[in-house]
């Protein structure tokens, strides 16, 4: 990788836009969670299966995808229209014994009944993400709305406080919902999109120790950590590359953590 100092943005940019044009491709997308959305055409349905995705998106990923499955297979091809004529006491029930490392049935079975109250609520799962939308826009508004969204959603769980929901009032660096936004609202070859109230300009890095690496040896970040300022900080070094789509090259980065026959060394035979 480079050794951490600020690289020619020009000469960034192309690496940058290479490892796009190369590498944003859906034959590259497994294994990561983000491949369950192209099984759900409908906006209505994806919405909820990238906010389950994502939310147990921790831990190791064959694990990550094997606790997905278990989910869908409960909810059928139609999560939407699931959720709506199957009742508070049956979603508790079909998920009373799920458990993936921290997440238990009874966390998931509230979670579940809180996603199905907030569509009761508002309409869609964008909606609740436009409680806390204001005149403002960039990053810090959309934690703004994370946080307002996260909070409701988990009082209609009638949970405490949830390791699915991390709170960015704690400096989390969130990346779990950050990468759920990013799958809702950018739209190309990878990210399926279909939400309009949030704009990709808008739109937080998901951070996570790989991502980290990444941008700290780019000297995006001077923070030796991952959390919700670095998570800022980066983005904001991605926007004065990609102004109106700071998180475009998430997706081709984080391929070389995914991926078995990429590695990170790769990154700085192609990018530089």
């Amino acid at each position: 990788m480079p050794d951490g100092r600020p690289q020619d943005p020009k000469s960034l940019l192309k690496g940058l836009e290479n490892l796009y044009q190369r590498f944003n491709r859906r034959k590259f997308i497994h294994p990561d969670p983000l491949e369950f959305l192209f099984h759900f055409p409908d906006p209505r349905d994806r919405e909820i299966v990238g906010l389950i995705a994502a939310s147990l998106a921790y831990g190791r990923v064959w694990q990550i995808l094997d606790s997905i499955n278990k989910c869908l297979e409960k909810i059928g091809p139609h999560p939407r229209s699931f959720l709506e004529h199957t009742t508070e006491h049956a979603l508790m029930k079909a998920f009373e014994n799920f458990q993936y490392r921290f997440t238990k049935g009874a966390e998931m079975s509230r979670f579940m009944v809180g996603i199905k109250r907030a569509l009761e609520r508002h309409g869609s799962i964008e909606a609740l993400f436009s409680i806390g939308a204001s005149s403002t826009t960039g990053p810090e508004a959309t934690i703004k709305r994370l946080k307002a969204a996260t909070d409701e959603l988990l009082c209609l769980s009638e949970l405490p406080r949830s390791h699915l929901l991390p709170d960015p009032a704690k400096k989390s660096a969130c990346k779990r919902p950050f990468l759920f936004l990013r799958w809702m609202v950018r739209q190309d070859q990878v990210d399926p999109g279909g939400w309009k109230t949030i704009k990709a300009p808008d739109l937080v890095i998901p951070l996570d120790t790989h991502m980290h690496h990444i941008a700290f040896a780019l000297g995006f970040t001077t923070k030796k950590r991952p959390s919700l300022s670095a998570a800022l900080e980066i983005t904001k070094a991605f926007s004065r590359l990609a102004p109106e789509d700071p998180v475009r090259y998430d997706f081709v980065l984080t391929r070389f953590g995914i991926r078995d026959e990429l590695s990170r060394d790769d990154v700085q035979r192609l990018l530089l």
